[in-house]
């Protein structure tokens, strides 16, 4: 789920969701598996997994495919993918010698080469061995314009909550007495050399019920936190407030203030000598950068400004000085999508816009110049039917990186001079498993309304269509995520090259066709996205590229929510399911860790007419006893601090109860999303593959 300057309507603040709340747990017997690190629920955790460590590592299958998982994630001839610092290319590295990982610098030529050469910044297996700690890198926040101090962000294993030290890259060492912020979630950014802007816990009463920041202060350099000084505080009920200093090449500088009063609605607060100010930004909007004094904006709902109408989804530049002055705001819009198109990326670089979009679900990406009198587009010519992604960009020169990628083709890397927009390819590393033979089609299903809900299948070219064909699918289904074309090597060598297809289900609830897409599928409209996956897999089996008894599904997060309603909905349409760190008690997922933050994708028990529809889609409350299902396969982590383990423990102690057969295992590292480190994430995507070969190939 994103974790950007999100929100969502939070009524625990109110009171009125805590006393519905504890009338539903009054009916929960395993509330106890709540209690996140508590004695009795991890010897439950530990017990349990050793069960399905039992089953799924000694199958004769797991040793060949960890094999193949860890040979994938530290190959050494992987993109190394480039962020632009500095006027160096840094990049962050895991290999076999590097578990924890490295942040390293190049120069640009030297990129270019087929073996740079590298020097190392921060070594993290090194800090982690000093300090008794198992970090994970987070990312980095660099002071524009010279980008000679950072301030980096590490996680204890993988969760959210993050420390942050300023780090100096000219000597390569954290700044002795520099700024240092202790663990929280947090968002912090450089007002100047010595002063961050910064939102965490600042103790009692300064976090929101979803666990995020809503009071904002200034921190000088040598000053404790103590000393902050408040600039702006939003309000429980809010999601949280995060800064978002914007710079461009042309040196104009904005400190705004993104207080998330839902997950998709936005405040946008700019900061002045003279005090702080709302702006007249639309509510469902995101802030993208800034170039030449014109702040960029992707909206997700209609505009109206100076005369100027914004379709729904567009991206839109809007003056930073008319900002300041409180003028009328003159409009100029950049890109605005048709029916079957969407806005995917926005960056900017010192005098240009790159626009990375979709249409009917394949990449597309531009190059827009402003001009005297408005703008001018430039297409990228690119690989077609394929996904395209923004890779790097900087303000300080044109230099910009993107990436191409297919199910096929393994992902290759671009670099363009945006004012000379002319893409060559710097980067191709080999195949990670034989697609020879292998093809990719896309079709529609009819959903339940008739709408037309396209899917990608990856299958052997003449395979038997006689519903054979062992298969496996995921889909997402929320918060305008977007699923589209990507080549995964697990899953190639895995799955693919063993004989199985792959599909993607791009159904509603997403951001493939734009905002209207993701809305048409929010709170109470949300069975709609459920019969959109039941939809492609009966267009499946209808055209008999495979069959309920060789079919499975997965997904993560909030697609670990579709598996559950999937699996209790219609069991008869898939004989494996793979539940990955998901919500599934979503009459409770406002109590459990950042749930809050979701109640305007979900709804809230709160609302009546909301709590009904949720009681007839939660997970946990409509297994029912003595109904077949297939035997699920639920995964989460004990790191996990935004979804949080307790609905996976609780749903399989639900199955456990009923006597419905399950696999359950709890990752006591990773975070949400279950990479703390190469052996981790190799050891999940096997253990996955075993299960799916066990039921869908073994027919164990």
């Amino acid at each position: 789920m994103k974790v950007l300057a999100m929100a969502a309507a939070i009524t625990l603040a109110s009171g009125t969701t805590a006393a519905t709340a504890d009338t539903v747990a009054q009916d929960d017997p395993f509330l106890w598996l709540e209690d996140w690190h508590g004695e009795k629920s991890m010897a439950w955790v530990e017990a349990e997994n050793a069960r399905t460590v039992n089953v799924l590592q000694n199958d004769p299958n797991y040793p060949g495919m960890v094999k193949d998982a860890i040979a994938i994630a530290t190959a050494t001839d992987r993109i190394p993918m480039p962020s632009l610092i500095g006027g160096r290319i840094y990049n962050f590295w895991r290999d076999a010698a590097h578990p924890q990982g490295i942040w390293r610098h190049t120069s640009a030529s030297e990129y270019a080469q087929a073996s740079p050469r590298w020097t190392t910044a921060l070594d993290l297996d090194a800090l982690s061995k000093a300090e008794a700690k198992k970090w994970v890198w987070k990312g980095a926040t660099c002071l524009e314009p010279d980008e000679r101090r950072c301030l980096i962000s590490l996680s204890d294993g993988g969760e959210d909550a993050t420390d942050i030290r300023e780090f100096d890259l000219t000597t390569g060492t954290f700044v002795k007495g520099g700024f240092a912020l202790s663990t929280s979630k947090q968002g912090v950014d450089w007002v100047d050399a010595d002063t961050l802007i910064a939102s965490r816990d600042w103790g009692e009463g300064t976090l929101t019920a979803s666990g995020y920041p809503f009071v904002v202060k200034t921190l000088n350099r040598g000053a404790p936190l103590s000393d902050a000084t408040e600039v702006f505080r939003g309000a429980k009920e809010d999601v949280g407030v995060w800064p978002a200093v914007l710079n461009d090449g042309a040196g104009n500088r904005a400190v705004i203030l993104v207080r998330s009063r839902t997950f998709f609605e936005n405040d946008y607060i700019l900061v002045t000598t003279q005090g702080v100010r709302k702006l007249p930004l639309p509510a469902k909007s995101t802030l993208s950068g800034m170039i030449a004094g014109r702040v960029i904006l992707k909206t997700s709902e209609p505009w109206r400004s100076g005369g100027v109408d914004v379709p729904t989804g567009s991206a839109v530049a809007i003056s930073l000085d008319d900002l300041r002055a409180e003028r009328t705001l003159v409009l100029q819009i950049l890109f605005a999508p048709g029916a079957r198109q969407s806005v995917e990326q926005v960056a900017t670089t010192r005098d240009h816009v790159i626009l990375a979009t979709t249409d009917n679900v394949r990449g597309r990406a531009a190059v827009l110049t402003p001009t005297a009198t408005g703008w001018t587009s430039t297409a990228l010519t690119l690989p077609d039917n394929a996904s395209i992604g923004i890779a790097a960009a900087s303000d300080r020169d044109n230099a910009a990186y993107l990436s191409v990628t297919g199910f096929l083709q393994p992902t290759t890397l671009w670099q363009i001079d945006a004012a000379k927009p002319a893409p060559v390819q710097v980067k191709a590393p080999p195949a990670r498993f034989d697609a020879t033979g292998l093809v990719v089609e896309q079709f529609e299903a009819s959903s339940t309304d008739g709408t037309k809900i396209p899917y990608f299948i990856v299958h052997r070219e003449g395979m038997a269509r006689d519903g054979s064909t062992p298969t496996i699918m995921t889909a997402y289904g929320g918060f305008e995520v977007s699923y589209t074309p990507s080549y995964s090597a697990l899953i190639g060598k895995l799955w693919l090259e063993r004989g199985g297809s792959f599909v993607i289900a791009n159904i509603r609830g997403g951001g493939e066709f734009g905002p209207a897409w993701h809305q048409a599928g929010l709170k109470t409209k949300r069975q709609i996205i459920y019969d959109d996956f039941a939809a492609v897999g009966r267009d499946i089996f209808a055209r008999k590229l495979s069959s309920p008894k060789k079919f499975g599904i997965f997904g993560g997060s909030n697609g670990g929510l579709l598996m559950g309603v999937e699996f209790n909905q219609h069991p008869e349409l898939w004989n494996a399911v793979v539940i990955q760190v998901p919500l599934l008690d979503i009459l409770r997922f406002e109590q459990i860790a950042a749930g809050p933050s979701w109640v305007d994708e979900y709804g809230s028990v709160s609302v009546p007419e909301e709590k009904a529809f949720l009681e007839t889609i939660s997970p946990y409350h409509n297994v029912v006893k003595g109904k077949a299902y297939p035997e699920p396969y639920i995964w989460t982590t004990t790191k996990d601090d935004r979804v949080g383990p307790q609905h996976a423990r609780k749903f399989a102690a639900r199955l456990k109860d009923y006597g419905i057969p399950y696999l359950f295992y709890e990752d006591t590292a990773g975070g949400h999303s279950g990479d703390a480190d190469i052996e981790q994430s190799a050891r999940l995507k096997a253990m996955e593959m075993v299960y799916f070969t066990r039921k869908l190939v073994d027919g164990k």
